[in-house]
Parts: structure tokens; C-alpha cells; sequence
């Protein structure tokens, strides 16, 4: 059986690079880092790591066992967090990962709520979009993670569990002050096809497929001028002319610029879940964290 010091070891050497920095993080002797690369090298029958001029990297082995013991160490810290959040959510820590829209929107009133439900239970924040948030998830970094999706049939990774928190329409931005207040989008729809022509601004990954998404249904491709998932730079550019965009509800809710107009997008909703690791019955710390996330939208 392999040993977890030493796979924490490993990933030390991984994240450092040299035996000497992985030592000083882990407060040992360097002779005691090199025994324990040793000893595991002895256990697995595989070289795992090699010089590399005055450092060292991982042998293609070492890389790979190194990807698993990441998901493997984190399980494990994750599972000592959640025992010590149980005993009567007095202490320990909750961890989440959102995006930058539900992080300036309605996360911050669900700190508030846990704040004042469970006073002893620290919340630890990510920013991050929906794929490193699950891959977080994943590998028991954190214990909560905001994600959204534009197919709500899609299938995520085996052993995550999606908690459904708020569907939100998509609307079309595009230069010029809009007829109402800012902060508050305009009601009538957009229809893209007079858009063809236009420069288009990306977001993210999932953003940007979806935009090619909407864009394919009305019969042409859009002509991508720049990308950003920065919602304060990607309204500041439509403003000025650069192009225009799509963007979902909650971007405008935390942002709004005041010469942006927005046009709803027919047939384009982003559904936001939380997600969490494994079945039923989760940790207290996380079911006190989805219901505060819930109460705040």
C-alpha cells in the first residue's frame, strides 16, 4: 500500500520543482525528502523522478502517479475537514468555487446567511469557471462548487451530484444606453441574424460554444473580434463599438454599464447548479452551504 507522506512528498517535488523547495514547504530536511522519494520508488518499482540541470521533474510515471495522488490526498483532506465540521458545525471550514458573476451577485449574501447561521464555520472562496471548479470538486479541494451549463441534460463526471439553484436568460448587448435604468435589463427580444456582419466579443469556454451555438441557429458564424470572460471589459468594449456580445443575467446583475443596450436572447437560458461530491447524506458543513446558497437567489 502506498504511503500518503510520501505521495504528499511527490507532490510537493511536483508543484516545486527541486528538492530543496519541497522541502522548506513541507518543513523537513532535504535528506528526509530524497529518503521518502526513494522509499516510494521502492514500492512502486518505477522511477519517478529525474535530474533536470540543478532540478528535478518527474519521469512520465512520476507525472502519472503524481495526477493521482493529487485526487487522493485531497480526498482525504477533505474527509478530515468534513469530520471536523460535523462536530456540531462549531469549527473547521466549508470550500467553494464560483464563477466571477455568481461571486459579484448572490455568494456574498450566502456568506452573509452562513455567517449568521454557523459563526464558528469558516468559508474559503475560488474563483474559477466550471471545468477547474469540478476538477476542485474532484479532487476534494473543495467541497462546493457554482457551475453552470447551458444543457441541462448533458451528464457531468461519474459521482457528482448537481443541486439545481436558478435558470437565467441570456441577452444580447450591443452599443447605445438602453430605455431603462442600468442594472435592470430590457424586455424586448433580439434577433441575431441582424447581427451577422457584426464583431463579436467571447467569454469563456462554455460562453463562447454556446454563442457559436446561437449564432449556427440563425444561420451564420460569428466573426470573433476579441475574448474575455471580464464582464466589466466585455460591456466597456461593446460601449465603445468594438463589437457586441451575449451575456447571461447574473454578468449584468453584477455589472452594468450605462451605454450598453441588452435585448433578451429567445431559447437561450444558462442554468446555474451547485455541485457537490458523491450521493447523500452529504457533510453538515456542505448541506449548510447549499442551503444558504439556495436561500440567497
Amino acid at each position: 500500500m502506498l504511503d500518503v507522506t510520501r505521495l504528499r512528498v511527490l507532490l510537493a517535488v511536483a508543484r516545486t520543482g527541486s528538492l530543496t523547495a519541497a522541502a522548506r514547504e513541507l518543513h523537513y530536511a532535504q535528506p528526509s525528502v530524497s529518503h521518502h522519494l526513494a522509499r516510494l520508488e521502492a514500492e512502486t518499482g518505477a522511477k519517478l523522478i529525474q535530474r533536470a540541470g540543478r532540478g528535478i521533474r518527474l519521469t512520465e510515471a512520476g507525472r502519472l502517479l503524481a495526477e493521482r495522488a493529487s485526487d487522493i490526498v485531497g480526498r482525504l483532506d477533505a474527509a478530515a475537514e468534513e469530520l471536523a465540521a460535523h462536530v456540531g458545525l462549531q469549527t473547521g471550514r466549508v470550500r467553494l468555487a464560483a464563477f466571477p458573476s455568481a461571486l459579484g451577485t448572490f455568494i456574498p449574501e450566502a456568506a452573509a446567511l452562513l455567517r449568521k447561521s454557523h459563526p464558528g464555520l469558516r468559508l474559503e472562496l475560488t474563483e474559477t469557471e466550471p471545468p477547474e471548479a469540478l476538477r476542485l470538486l474532484r479532487a476534494g479541494r473543495v467541497d462546493v462548487a457554482v457551475m453552470f451549463r447551458y444543457d441541462d441534460t448533458a451528464p457531468e463526471a461519474p459521482g457528482l451530484q448537481l443541486i439545481h439553484l436558478w435558470d437565467e436568460p441570456s441577452y444580447l448587448i450591443t452599443p447605445g444606453p438602453g430605455s431603462v435604468e442600468a442594472g435592470s435589463p430590457e424586455s424586448d427580444e433580439a434577433d441575431l441574424r441582424a447581427f451577422t456582419d457584426a464583431a463579436w466579443i467571447a467569454g469563456c469556454d462554455r460562453c463562447r460554444s454556446h454563442l457559436f451555438d446561437l449564432c449556427d441557429k440563425a444561420g451564420f458564424e460569428p466573426r470573433i473580434s476579441f475574448t474575455s470572460d471580464d464582464i466589466v471589459a466585455v460591456q466597456a468594449l461593446v460601449a465603445a463599438g468594438i463589437g457586441v456580445t451575449v451575456l447571461p443575467a447574473l454578468a449584468l446583475r453584477a455589472h452594468r454599464h450605462p451605454d450598453v443596450t441588452a435585448r433578451r436572447v429567445p431559447g437561450s437560458t444558462r442554468h446555474v447548479f451547485a455541485a457537490v461530491y458523491g450521493h447523500p447524506p452529504h457533510p453538515s458543513a456542505t448541506e449548510v452551504l447549499v442551503a444558504a446558497l439556495r436561500d440567497s437567489l
